[in-house]
């Protein structure tokens, strides 16, 4: 055996030729005649021609669930595209908006039309038809394996003939407009329209990227989370605020009080105790004895719609938000003192009050305080916790690591998700790769090894991911588990990026200047080409042709600030999803587009609800922008998958040489 043997436009020494072999004889196990790997490079090759599929990028969903979903169903107007492209001007635009908004919510808009039509079957037949049409659209560019693993199981044969019979052929007619009045004869055409709406949604978008903070702020995170676990084919780039969640899944009491105040200031305890069932009974009860005759005036959470702010559950909220407080600020000195490398001894705040002269020293200076009641803090021993604090926190910590539905949420974060991601040459990141402000990457000790750029975020991966799955053990990763929580809140963290979080100086001192959070140089240096430039390359990606996509930080569109930064490299596509931005922004948020013509930015307008949107047939896109046409459409051949499918072919030709000289045998 020789290496002329193996050779196909490939070189091997000697020393690969046995590998190779064990290699190839794997592969044939799934290939295990000529005929089944020929097949296999006819179908890749051919697979490599079609258009590449749309991307959809969404970002900073805090808990809006409502917003989400509608922009998932709508795919940020690729739906509505497909409408357009299909049927032009032979339809007129009411006409647009109602099957729109019918394969957005087909249920309910189902449910609205059945009282209004005075000949349902008519409706039916109609609709059933411009529905099949705007299907076999949005499925033209896959090829009808991916399509048939996509059809509902009830409708799949029914579905996968009438897309693939012309209605026009005069030989099919017949048996096209048979289907469907058996359809509407048998009372399935709900149904039917229901599995159809849901085909094409799904079709319409080949993969979804969530670049972080799906949690926090707004009211349903949960169900964002259950809603992703069914996407069909999704990745998320974790934010700081998933970040906290995934810590105290793992048990990081520093991470649980964070979590707890946030929901607490944000009136979202619910999501806590109906969300993933876990009781905070406990630091109630423990709030209304300790903090009975505190006003907690400082602890106001902001106010949802509907409740009296001078409710009785409105002050057990700040009295709770108080106490969790006090207990976070003595859990992360903690961290903080285990790990002097964090750099973050000034967040250490307890100890430098003056209880006698009611201030406190920052930074060198003193401040009056605007609240000195801490029945909990020893003044001589401020840091420690009492024996009921730790009794909330150990209850706490047992009930956030045994919530199913939870644990099901994290895992997926998991499995899905990472601290950044390279896909078709773009970089996915949530905040930031840490700088020094003469635009060199800033370096972080981790265990007497001094990373930067690429090498400290991948380095955070690797803890964040121990922190969890080391959660059980008798001596879990303590050193992990910090890490974790330092990605919240540490002045190097490339999902925080900023040198401190001043919530101690917010709650207690007056002053403007104390609770100002000033962000790493990164915010500022990447409105620069060169800065995007050395950071694509550093990521492996292309400088000419590379984009890095942001989240974290809201566009504040009302005062003309723009998404598109650095000559079009960077795009950052926080604008105000959670509705406790959108004061700042002035919109619902952006999203990103990439198909096959080009990227495509999209501007959300205010969404009212999923009523008016169903009821008034009112969608939310405001603005489309197009940040970069193609000189030609993109074919998946000019994606990371059509790269992988090059290698399989490669590896499949290989196959076929060892078959036909007889180095190995075939299968029958």
């Amino acid at each position: 055996m020789n290496q002329k043997d193996l050779s196909i436009d490939r070189k091997f020494t000697n020393s690969d030729i046995e590998n190779e072999l064990k290699y190839l004889n794997l592969l044939a196990r799934q290939f295990p005649t000529v005929q089944s790997a020929s097949t296999e490079i006819i179908n890749l090759e051919a697979i490599l021609n079609l258009h590449k599929g749309t991307e959809h990028f969404l970002s900073d969903i805090h808990g809006e669930y409502e917003i989400f979903s509608h922009v998932l169903r709508n795919g940020s107007g690729v739906v509505r595209q497909k409408i357009e492209d299909v049927f032009k001007k032979t339809l007129r635009k009411f006409i647009k908006d109602e099957l729109a908004t019918l394969i957005y919510y087909p249920e309910e808009k189902i449910a609205l039309i059945q009282k209004q039509e005075t000949d349902i079957e008519e409706w039916y037949a109609v609709t059933l038809q411009r529905l099949i049409e705007v299907t076999r659209s949005t499925a033209s560019k896959y090829t009808r394996s991916k399509v048939r693993k996509a059809l509902p199981e009830d409708f799949a044969y029914i579905i996968e003939e009438l897309l693939h019979e012309n209605p026009t052929d005069r030989n099919k007619e017949k048996y096209f407009e048979g289907i469907i009045q058996t359809i509407i004869r048998i009372e399935r055409a709900k149904e039917f329209i229901v599995a159809i709406c849901k085909l094409i949604q799904r079709l319409s978008i080949d993969r979804l990227h969530v670049v972080g903070d799906i949690f926090d702020r707004g009211p349903s995170p949960e169900k964002v989370m259950d809603k992703l676990l069914e996407y069909h084919s999704v990745d998320v780039q974790w934010g700081n605020h998933d970040v906290i969640w995934m810590g105290s899944a793992a048990g990081i009491k520093a991470c649980i009080a964070n979590l707890v105040r946030i929901s607490a200031r944000y009136m979202n305890l619910n999501t806590i105790e109906d969300g993933y069932g876990i009781s905070l009974m406990p630091l109630a009860t423990f709030a209304m004895e300790f903090y009975k005759d505190d006003p907690c005036s400082q602890f106001k959470p902001k106010i949802a719609e509907g409740i009296d702010p001078g409710s009785k559950e409105i002050r057990m909220v700040r009295q709770m938000q108080k106490a969790i407080s006090v207990i976070q600020f003595k859990l992360e000195s903690e961290i903080i003192n285990r790990n002097p490398q964090f750099e973050m001894s000034d967040r250490n705040l307890l100890d430098k009050i003056n209880f006698e002269q009611a201030t406190v020293n920052v930074d060198g200076k003193d401040y009056k305080m605007l609240d000195t009641h801490f029945p909990t803090v020893d003044p001589k021993n401020p840091y420690e916790l009492t024996a009921e604090e730790n009794e909330v926190m150990d209850r706490l910590r047992i009930s956030f690591m045994h919530s199913e539905r939870l644990k099901k949420h994290v895992k997926f974060l998991y499995a899905k998700g990472s601290m950044y991601l390279r896909y078709n040459n773009n970089l996915l990141l949530h905040g930031c790769v840490p700088m020094n402000a003469d635009g060199i990457f800033t370096k972080m000790d981790f265990e007497g090894e001094l990373l930067d750029g690429r090498e400290l975020v991948t380095k955070f991966d690797v803890y964040s991911r121990k922190a969890y799955f080391t959660r059980n053990d008798k001596k879990p990763d303590l050193v992990a588990q910090d890490h974790l929580w330092y990605l919240w809140c540490g002045p190097q963290s490339p999902l925080f990026g900023k040198k401190k979080m001043a919530t101690f100086e917010r709650y207690f001192i007056a002053e403007k200047e104390t609770q100002k959070e000033n962000k790493n140089a990164y915010f500022i240096l990447n409105e620069k080409e060169e800065t995007l430039n050395l950071i694509l390359a550093e990521f492996g990606l292309n400088p000419a042709t590379g984009h890095l996509v942001n989240g974290h930080v809201p566009v504040k569109v009302k005062k003309g600030e723009s998404p598109v930064k650095a000559n079009g490299k960077l795009i950052v596509i926080d604008g105000g999803m959670s509705k406790a931005y959108q004061s700042e922004t002035g919109i619902s948020g952006y999203t990103l587009i990439y198909n096959s013509y080009g990227l495509v930015l999209v501007a959300h307008e205010t969404f009212k609800s999923t009523q008016d949107a169903i009821e008034e047939e009112n969608d939310i896109l405001s603005n489309i922008s197009y940040l970069e046409q193609n000189a030609r459409r993109k074919t998946v051949a000019d994606t990371d998958g059509g790269l992988e499918m090059r290698r399989q072919i490669t590896d499949l030709e290989m196959l076929l040489a060892a078959y036909r000289k007889g180095l190995i045998k075939e299968k029958r």
